[in-house]
């Protein structure tokens, strides 16, 4: 048989128009070349641009998806994946029918189930069939103003079935910002000075790392790691190093940084400074949850501020990027929101290597909840004893609890850290709702476990929880009463953490699924689920299958009664 051969110069491969399997709309790649318009098509952009074309068309149509997989270079798979991991992500299929314009989101989480959320979502369902889209939800970080729902945009404190119905039909969707210190006011009362200092060495940057040290102040996003030490280790790796501040705060229960940030954005943009600035990070990536358009609207306003105003003229300020999150509870672990940040699903990585060498892009990064930096400014120019000299009960510091449930006066108050929840309830939030009796709370969220209140004494701090299946976390403290049970609220929390799981693990995936279910029952087999619960700590990648057992492990020790 002759062999027939080809020349290289003789194979022609016709060119692709599009990612391999799909073809370009060019309507559709049109309407994103429009919406992205000159921004950069770095692909750790991906979820910034998801979120232009979800805002434009209040979903993402398969057309549009393809056509922003080609803009961006990316495969269509990489660009589906990651947006169907997240809950603000509208991915509609071709063929499938897009959800109607207006979405009303309505909390569902513990605060907001005691306020009688479900009740709120029958009656919506009901009245509202048709015009919008009802949709239950996880927390959106305003649990001292149950029930809440969300209309476009715009929350809906203390929701009724007539405030939530007029506020569609007044069309009233956008963000609500509060009034806020502005840049000027914040300057005038001496803001950005301390900043100053240390940009031009009058200050020096050792010194502020050892008063850091000195104030004890550990990382108010619920691990607790000593906020000088973590400086000055992620300083003594070679840069470029990077700082990423992560404000998701989904945990149920709280509510803290929003109220920081609807307050006195700049103190927390100053302190994320000094803290950039002593450390040597380049670049500041702050990631703010979708939920907060009032405080994304904020920043982004004072942020320009800041940048086209800087405190020293000698100063060339770093870039600060602000990320908005998509609807995931996991990006509040570090690495979950560092993968996100770089444009991916947001799942934790294992570790080693942690964060603080290997982070943000693969370079050494100072990771910090909110509220850490938000108080640097105050513990450098009033010194670390200011800080320290709080507390009781042996105890030292201070702590934003973030309080809602059956209180006279829910929301943030600062308090001393160590302070009891009795003491709490007593002297902070005015008592219990009339007709209720303190009967238990969480002290760290859902996550935290449930406790009785018999054990209401106990110091509310790092590690004092512990010895008892508990943590502050957050200090997200959720008081419920007589008239509630505790057993339901915890299975409230295992169908949150079901919900919310990333599924990179199957402890936690196939966990948190199989404990709901089981807590669903009426009479619980508490020896498969201890079974469970103790799979569920030891395997699960991180925090959120490992704390998921906690509430149901508490009912089951301090609850027994209920079972």
């Amino acid at each position: 048989m002759a062999v027939i051969k080809i020349s290289p110069e003789q194979i022609t491969k016709k060119k692709r128009s599009g990612p391999k399997g799909h073809a370009v709309d060019l309507q559709a790649l049109e309407d994103v070349k429009a919406l992205l318009a000159d921004e950069s098509r770095q692909p750790d952009l991906l979820i910034e641009h998801l979120h232009k074309i979800q805002d434009a068309y209040q979903h993402i149509s398969s057309r549009h998806l393809v056509a922003l997989a080609y803009e961006m270079n990316l495969s269509t798979a990489e660009v589906y994946e990651v947006a169907s991991f997240y809950h603000h992500f509208d991915v509609v299929k071709q063929g499938e029918t897009p959800p109607p314009e207006l979405t009303v989101r309505v909390c569902e989480s513990v605060s907001c189930e005691m306020a009688g959320a479900h009740e709120l979502l029958d009656s919506l369902e009901h009245g509202l069939s048709g015009k919008v889209r009802i949709q239950k939800v996880p927390c959106v970080g305003r649990c001292q103003h149950a029930p809440v729902a969300v209309v476009g945009q715009n929350p809906v404190d203390q929701a009724t079935t007539e405030s939530v119905t007029r506020t569609v039909n007044n069309n009233d969707i956008t963000a609500q910002v509060t009034d806020y210190i502005s840049f000027e006011q914040y300057q005038a009362d001496g803001g950005y000075q301390t900043l100053k200092k240390v940009i031009e060495g009058t200050m020096s940057t050792e010194s502020v790392i050892k008063k850091m040290e000195d104030s004890g102040l550990r990382g108010l996003g619920g691990a607790g790691f000593p906020a000088g030490r973590k400086w000055r280790i992620v300083k003594s790796f070679e840069g470029p190093r990077l700082m990423a501040v992560n404000i998701d705060e989904g945990e149920p229960g709280t509510f803290k940084d929003r109220h920081y940030l609807e307050q006195d954005p700049h103190r927390f943009l100053e302190g994320a400074m000094i803290a950039a600035t002593c450390v040597g990070c380049d670049e500041v990536y702050i990631y703010l949850r979708d939920e907060y358009a009032g405080c994304r609207e904020i920043l982004t306003k004072e942020i320009d501020n800041l940048v086209n105003n800087p405190p020293s003229q000698i100063y060339r300020m770093p870039p600060i990027h602000l990320r908005r999150g998509a609807g995931a509870y996991i990006c509040g672990e570090e690495s979950a929101m560092i993968e996100s940040i770089e444009g991916k699903r947001g799942m934790p990585r294992l570790r080693p290597p942690f964060v603080a060498e290997v982070g943000l892009f693969g370079r050494p990064t100072l990771e910090h909840n909110m509220e850490s930096v938000y108080w640097v400014r105050d513990i450098v120019e009033k010194g670390p004893d200011w800080f320290s000299s709080h507390g009781r009960h042996d105890r030292k510091g201070l702590r934003s609890f973030s309080v809602s449930g059956r209180v006279n006066k829910p929301g943030v108050h600062l308090a001393p850290a160590g302070i009891t929840v009795k003491e709490l309830i007593e002297e902070y939030c005015e008592g219990m709702l009339e007709g209720h009796t303190f009967y238990g709370y969480f002290p760290g969220g859902a996550s935290g476990g449930i406790l009785p209140a018999s054990m209401g004494d106990i110091p509310l701090d790092f590690d004092t929880l512990n010895p008892h299946g508990c943590f502050i976390g957050s200090a997200a403290v959720i008081i419920f009463s007589d008239q509630d049970k505790a057993k339901d609220l915890a299975l409230n929390a295992m169908k949150f953490f079901e919900d919310e799981s990333c599924g990179q693990c199957t402890p936690c995936r196939v966990g948190t699924e199989k404990a709901a279910t089981l807590m669903s029952k009426n009479a619980w087999d508490q020896d498969l689920l201890e079974e469970l619960s103790s799979v569920m700590v030891d395997a699960s990648i991180c925090g959120l299958g490992q704390a998921a057992p906690n509430p149901l492990r508490c009912i089951m020790k301090f609850f027994p009664e209920e079972l």
